[in-house]
C-alpha cells in the first residue's frame, strides 16, 4: 500500500504595477440667500470647465478618454448662530464631473487650470490599470499564487521524506472547507499620490503602484 499524506496550504502572490490611467473627480459648487443668482453661477461656471473637458476629450487617443457629470443638485439649509438663534436659508448648489485621463502630465496641467476656477473643488483621483492590463496581471498574479502553493507543498512533503506531490484540489481562500481567517485574493487600487512641483513650477503627480494580489486554498497527496 502506498504511503500518501494529505498536505493543505495557502498560496498567495501580490505584485505591483505602475497605473495606465486615472479617474478625477471634481465638484462646481457655490452658496448665497438667492436660489436663482446661486444656480445660474454653478451652471455657468460647469459650462465652462465642461467645454475644456469636450476639448481634451478622445476616447482614443486622450489625453481625456472618457467623463461624465451629474445633474445639478440645489438645496438649502438654514443655519443657526452661536446664539443658538435661527439665521434665514442658505442655498446651495453644486454639480461634479469625473473625468478619465491617460496622460499624467495633462492631468496634472488640467488640475492646476482647474485650481484657479472659483467653486471648483477637486474631490480625488483614483488611479488604474486599463482594463485589458488588468486581466493579463490577474491571470499571472493568481498563476504564481498556485505556483506558490505548489513550492509550500513540496518543502513541506520534503521535510518528512516523502518526494513528490500531487494536486487534488485547488480553491479561492475558504473553499476546502478548512477553518482560517485568509482573505480572498483582491485588486487594490492604491489612491495614494505624491504633489509636489518640477524645476519648471509645474504641478507633478506621483501615483503609488497599483497593489494586484492572489490567495489560492490547495490539497496535495504527497507520497
Amino acid at each position: 500500500m502506498t504511503n500518501e499524506t494529505v498536505i493543505t496550504v495557502q498560496g498567495e502572490y501580490t505584485a505591483r504595477y505602475a497605473p495606465e490611467r486615472a479617474l478625477a473627480t471634481i465638484s462646481i459648487g457655490f452658496e448665497g440667500p438667492d436660489r436663482g443668482p446661486v444656480f445660474e453661477l454653478t451652471t455657468d461656471v460647469a459650462d465652462g470647465v465642461r467645454a475644456r473637458i469636450v476639448e481634451l476629450h478622445d476616447p482614443g487617443a486622450g489625453p481625456v478618454t472618457w467623463w461624465a457629470s451629474d445633474s445639478v443638485r440645489v438645496w438649502s439649509s438654514k443655519p443657526w448662530n452661536n446664539e443658538g438663534k435661527q439665521l434665514p436659508p442658505v442655498h446651495h448648489s453644486t454639480i461634479e464631473f469625473r473625468v478619465r485621463f491617460n496622460d499624467f502630465p495633462a492631468l496634472a496641467r488640467w488640475i492646476e487650470e482647474i485650481a484657479l476656477v472659483d467653486g471648483a473643488t477637486v474631490g480625488g483621483i483614483e488611479w488604474d490599470l486599463t482594463d485589458p492590463r488588468r486581466t493579463v496581471v490577474t491571470a499571472e498574479v493568481r498563476s504564481r499564487a498556485v505556483k506558490d502553493a505548489v513550492s509550500k507543498a513540496t518543502v513541506f512533503a520534503q521535510s518528512i521524506g516523502l518526494g513528490t506531490v500531487r494536486a487534488i484540489a485547488l480553491a479561492d481562500p475558504g473553499m476546502l472547507g478548512d477553518q482560517g481567517t485568509a482573505s480572498p485574493g483582491n485588486y487594490d487600487e492604491l489612491n495614494a499620490v505624491v504633489v509636489g512641483h518640477s524645476s519648471g513650477g509645474e504641478l507633478s503627480l506621483k501615483p503609488a503602484d497599483i497593489e494586484v494580489s492572489a490567495a489560492v486554498d490547495a490539497r496535495f497527496l504527497a507520497s
